[in-house]
C-alpha cells in the first residue's frame, strides 16, 4: 500500500519533472559510463512511467526517493531524485544489478 507521503512526493516529482531537470555531477557520471549510456529521455520516461520503491524523507538534500522505471530500450533504471521548487534535481541513475536487488530490483539483498 502506498502511503501518503508517498503520493505526495510522486506529485511533486511529476511536477518538478515538467519544468526543468538539474544533474548533479554523480548523476552525470554514473549515466555516461559506456556500459549505461543513460540518457535524459531515458531519465523522463524512466520516472513517468517507473514507482517509487524507497522513500527518504529526511535525506539532507531534501524529501527525496529512489524510483524504478523503464528507459526507452525497456532496460529497468533506478533514478534517485529530488522534486524542487523549480526543477527536479536527478541525484544518480543507473542500471540496477541482479546481485544486489531482488529479481523484480524493487528490494535490497541482504
Amino acid at each position: 500500500m502506498i502511503s501518503g507521503e508517498t503520493l505526495k512526493i510522486e506529485k511533486k516529482i511529476l511536477t518538478a519533472l515538467q519544468k526543468k531537470l538539474l544533474f548533479l555531477p554523480h548523476a552525470i557520471k554514473q549515466m555516461s559510463r559506456p556500459d549505461r549510456m543513460i540518457s535524459k529521455d531515458d531519465i523522463r520516461k524512466a520516472i513517468i512511467n517507473g514507482e517509487i520503491i524507497e522513500d527518504y524523507p529526511y535525506d539532507s538534500r531534501g524529501h527525496s526517493c529512489l524510483v524504478l522505471g523503464k528507459d526507452l530500450n525497456n532496460r529497468s533504471i533506478h533514478i534517485v531524485c529530488t522534486p524542487k521548487k523549480d526543477y527536479l534535481a536527478i541525484i544518480t541513475a543507473y542500471i540496477p544489478w541482479t546481485e544486489q536487488w531482488t529479481s523484480d530490483l524493487k528490494k535490497r539483498r541482504k
